[in-house]
């Protein structure tokens, strides 16, 4: 099986989506575990922005989430056998990458906590933008980060997140619950610097 093409198409910036409909999915896919790596291909070239989006928001650096696509993609190559059709492959590819971010969390150490109430009014930010408020995602600490964009981004439920996270559904709703008070806490004090 031509491996080095799998790592080769996983290592370079992230395409343009190519739509393609499930079925078109699923036929792409029963081709990759036939050894086809041109399906392979289209396959990434559908989901390599998805992935990348959800590996940027659970890890805060694009550097990170460039790596966590490569593994996700490389790691989705290697146990494409192991992909029965019993969920769609959208979500055996999103689980692959929770589990590659999670994995780079642990690898890095990186912990990424801000205390917004010691900002000064110079480095205070306007969150009017969409961009302000990813930063604000980006800055909350790492679990409830992980739940916030699994649950309000992606609509995952709290017992798939607690099934994901290795955690109970009712810590999923206490993070995410405490998520939201601190978005809502950083909105609410940038609005009164304005």
């Amino acid at each position: 099986m031509p491996l080095r093409k799998a790592e080769t198409i996983a290592s370079g910036p992230a395409p343009e989506p190519e739509p393609i409909d499930k079925k078109s999915v699923l036929l792409c896919v029963r081709a990759a575990q036939r050894g086809d790596v041109d399906a392979f291909e289209k396959l990434y070239r559908h989901f390599a922005g998805l992935v990348y989006g959800l590996c940027l928001r659970m890890l805060a650096s694009p550097a990170d989430a460039e790596d966590c696509v490569q593994l996700t993609f490389s790691k989705a190559w290697a146990q494409l056998d192991r992909f029965e059709g019993r969920s769609e492959f959208g979500t055996w590819l999103h689980r692959i990458a929770v589990n590659e971010a999670l994995m780079a969390e642990r690898r890095n150490r990186r912990f990424q906590l801000v205390d917004a109430h010691n900002e000064t009014a110079a480095e205070t930010r306007s969150f009017a933008t969409a961009i302000d408020i990813e930063q604000a995602v980006a800055n909350l600490p790492m679990r409830r980060r992980h739940v916030f964009v699994l649950k309000a981004v992606y609509g995952y439920s709290h017992e798939e997140i607690a099934g994901l996270l290795g955690i109970s559904s009712g810590t999923s709703r206490a993070q995410y619950h405490q998520a939201r008070q601190t978005l809502m806490d950083v909105l609410g004090q940038e609005k009164q610097h304005e």
